[in-house]
């Protein structure tokens, strides 16, 4: 079981709350591009909340011999702590026109939910695996437009359905693709997580609700002191790998 005895769950980099971040981050975006476009606001909102917090986007996290470079999408450091963030960024089709000065956008639909649900959690996994230092944790945070993810699935016999992040749901322990049949998708959590979405931004016409889901990755325990169990909420107070 991880602990959290050095940072407080929910902070970004020992500083600023998640809820404060996307508070502000909906008020100044309350739609994206693409995935990047979120990268690159994210870390402008939580420069301007915390100046002190610097953020790096594409950080190698494994030696520079190893065979496959892995990366992480954003490093926020402040003075005293650091959080790891993976972003997913899913939508659906949508048009339309949002946010101040007003902007227009076109949003294409990523269809396919199941291998939606795989890659938010293997952003789990891997985050768990970058979450070495006792002063580091992690965030996974997916915004989408697509209430199929929030929403529970009205068909139970998936292939995906160890991985489903609907609202309510908890994540634990080893999660099989297929029943196990695709053993690469096979993914195994060592925390346990509570999935709570929250609402993001509400846009005219079919599809414009959007919300976010939230998933914090409690620091690796200092070596000597209690681990503390726990279940972490996926809102402010709670690894990229390619689909079979």
């Amino acid at each position: 079981m991880r602990g959290t005895d050095q940072q407080e769950p929910g902070l970004i980099a020992g500083e600023v709350p998640l809820s404060k971040v996307m508070a502000k981050l909906r008020q100044d975006r309350p739609v994206f591009h693409s995935e990047r476009d979120l990268q690159h606001s994210f870390a402008r909102v939580l420069w301007e909340l915390a100046p002190t917090i610097q953020s790096r986007l594409e950080v190698r996290q494994n030696a520079p011999a190893a065979v496959g470079a892995e990366y992480l999408d954003l490093l926020c450091m402040g003075p005293s702590a650091r959080t790891a963030i993976e972003f997913k960024y899913r939508t659906a089709t949508w048009t339309g026109t949002a946010g101040s000065p007003p902007e227009d956008y076109a949003l294409r639909s990523h269809s396919a939910t199941d291998l939606a649900r795989l890659g938010f959690v293997t952003d789990i996994t891997r985050l768990e695996r970058f979450g070495d230092r006792p002063d580091q944790n992690g965030l996974a945070l997916l915004i989408t437009n697509e209430a199929g993810l929030w929403m529970p699935p009205k068909q139970d016999n998936t292939r995906d359905r160890e991985f489903r992040i609907h609202e309510a749901r908890s994540l634990k322990g080893q999660l099989l693709w297929g029943g196990g049949g695709y053993e690469r998708n096979t993914r195994i959590l060592h925390g346990s997580y509570a999935l709570n979405w929250q609402p993001y931004s509400m846009q005219d016409g079919p599809r414009g609700e959007f919300r976010y889901l939230a998933v914090f990755i409690d620091p690796e325990p200092t070596p000597g002191l209690p681990t503390q169990p726990s279940v972490h909420g996926s809102d402010e107070h709670s690894r990229k790998g390619e689909p079979q």
